[in-house]
């Protein structure tokens, strides 16, 4: 049955070991047809939220449902149907290097339906017009900067018009021209489709110049803060203020918790 949330994130922990825990007990809901960007600094779980939505990870403690339905890591039948619908945007790119860039925006069109070459081929075609990439179909990935690749791997991830499309850091390497074009180009494909995006970054401004709503993570793996970016943006609590203005001294500490150095490096005090 269809409901307001097309995900919705209860309750959950999770840890990749025994010894640190990524995810404290956290719960997050995503509006069917919004945008809404999950903040935080490096560490903090943001793209283990989105290993566990696509069934890459079970939840330690916890349930992650996809428009009502209870996700399942271990049942490779439904991840398979569910992945079908969603699209997405991988941290580092993660294309193909031995295909060339056409060959990798088609990939899901050939994996997931049975659509002609010729319509595959108009398709394709389309979606790196709109990154503006058509000129460079024919070259392979070892010819394309790092800025160009990030925009075939956006390509690739709206190629299947998915209904949820996740963005993982997608402004990282672009140049500020690309970063806005991207940006641009998130909410306006969000807009047409009525497709509902999450995006995980710290690029605070961009995501706040695009999104409907925002979680704000915290260095424990826990939801300090949410809200509209107007509403973050005019917190007054600490640890929020100090992430969205960049202010260097605050509650988040720059140095990974440790012994002091003097009592590391074995110097008498």
């Amino acid at each position: 049955m269809s409901t307001e949330h097309l995900i919705e994130i209860e309750r959950v922990t999770f840890g990749y070991d025994a010894s640190r825990t990524i995810l404290n007990d956290v719960s997050l809901r995503f509006e069917r047809g919004r945008v809404t960007a999950i903040l935080g600094g490096s560490g903090c779980g943001k793209t283990t939220l989105l290993r566990l939505i696509g069934g890459v990870h079970p939840a330690t403690a916890g349930r992650v449902v996809f428009d009502g339905e209870l996700v399942d890591a271990h049942d490779k039948d439904q991840l398979y149907r569910l992945r079908r619908r969603l699209g997405m945007l991988f941290q580092f790119g993660a294309l193909f290097t031995d295909l060339t860039v056409f060959e990798n925006v088609a990939f899901p069109l050939r994996e997931h339906t049975d659509l002609p070459e010729s319509m595959i081929r108009d398709i394709v075609l389309m979606k790196l017009n709109a990154v503006g990439l058509r000129g460079a179909a024919k070259l392979r990935i070892s010819e394309v900067s790092g800025g160009m690749a990030r925009r075939i791997a956006l390509a690739r991830a709206i190629v299947l018009d998915p209904e949820l499309i996740m963005y993982d850091e997608p402004f990282a390497g672009l140049d500020p021209i690309s970063m806005g074009v991207a940006a641009n180009l998130i909410r306006k494909l969000n807009d047409a489709t009525g497709a509902t995006s999450l995006i995980v970054s710290h690029d605070v401004q961009e995501c706040f110049a695009i999104a409907d709503y925002a979680y704000l993570m915290s260095s424990a793996g826990k939801v300090v803060a949410h809200g509209a970016p107007d509403t973050l943006r005019d917190s007054d609590d600490p640890e929020v203020r100090q992430f969205i203005r960049g202010e260097p001294d605050g509650p988040v500490r720059f140095h990974y918790p440790a012994r002091p150095l003097a009592e590391e490096l074995g110097i008498s005090p």
